[in-house]
């Protein structure tokens, strides 16, 4: 389905971008835009302008972010909020400036408050306080959803939102110091299981409920929401609530998660839970009616998908 649109992927090196890039590649996708971060600092508004002077997208995926888990948003905070803030200041700035024919920003379900209702739906938006351990990255991303939403009300453009659950997947994150839980958990288990170690630590009670989504489901989702006509999209969104949950409309315990991983990896032994470490949001489980009503679901099953992952991570872990 190779068309004229010039595509440009901001972010196309972290683990969602590149899985978009794939997905398109598939697609027969051939004029496809991408840069580093060493040739191109999203951050830095003269050169973002520059670059789309140049190379005039006509659709842009903004996958570009500064991410990482509790640990790291804990650590970090002023970078976590100024960078992110930043990156999508400037990218959608410019997409408006030298008019882009449509953006998909990329968000993060942590967007909503940390006592929503379960599962999030949309509306839930603003309706309580967030999550203190990634208030910062939430507020950066919630920015990110309303300026795409202003540049709509007041230039008509066609600036699109969608928010992901947790995602993992190949390319993902596994150091230790700033990965999310789900690497964390491949990575700590296979070099338990090579050492010959007794037990795994886990962060937290193990209680707290967590959706996880492949981030192949996440790319397939984001270009099944890009390709949407734009009538289709307005007419399941509001213009004041226009973003989508992205997820599978299922949860499970972090306990339960570090069990299945261990048993993928093949560890047998204990897992060591530390109360005494902050456990976040008790529960994180989106609705996705409003995406499965414009006809798409996830289709990668959590352990097919966790099993992939560590084949990668075999591969890949030098």
């Amino acid at each position: 389905m190779q068309t004229d649109n010039r595509i440009y992927i901001a972010g196309h090196r972290g683990m969602v971008g590149s899985a978009i890039h794939r997905a398109l590649e598939f697609a027969g996708e051939r004029n496809v835009l991408t840069t580093t971060s060493k040739d191109l600092d999203l951050r830095n508004a003269v050169a973002v302008d520059d670059f789309f002077a140049a190379h005039r997208p006509t659709q842009i995926y903004l996958a570009a972010a500064k991410v990482g888990g509790i640990q790291a948003n804990n650590a970090y905070p002023a970078e976590f909020i100024h960078d992110n803030l930043s990156i999508q200041d400037n990218v959608i700035h410019a997409a408006w400036r030298h008019g882009v024919e449509r953006l998909l920003f990329l968000g993060s379900s942590c967007i909503y408050p940390r006592d929503a209702e379960q599962p999030m739906r949309e509306e839930a938006l603003l309706t309580g306080p967030l999550e203190p351990t990634n208030e910062p990255y939430a507020i950066a991303k919630i920015a990110g959803i309303k300026l795409c939403e202003s540049y709509n009300r007041q230039y008509g453009t066609d600036f699109r939102s969608v928010m992901p659950t947790n995602l993992y997947g190949p390319g993902d994150n596994l150091d230790l110091e700033t990965s999310h839980v789900l690497p964390a958990l491949i990575r700590k288990c296979h070099e338990a299981k090579l050492t010959g170690a007794e037990s795994v630590p886990v962060w937290g009670s193990g209680r707290p409920m967590r959706e996880f989504l492949h981030v192949d489901d996440m790319a397939a989702a984001c270009v099944h929401v890009m390709n949407l006509n734009r009538a289709t999209w307005q007419a399941h969104t509001d213009p004041r609530c226009s973003h989508l949950n992205v997820g599978t409309g299922e949860d499970l315990s972090i306990g339960d998660l570090a069990r299945l991983v261990a048993d993928v990896v093949g560890f047998e032994g204990r897992l060591a839970f530390a109360p005494d470490r902050p456990d976040g949001t008790p529960r994180k489980l989106l609705d996705v009616s409003r995406l499965e009503g414009l006809g798409w679901q996830a289709s990668i099953g959590l352990r097919e998908g966790i099993e992939q992952t560590y084949r990668w991570y075999l591969e890949n872990r030098a």
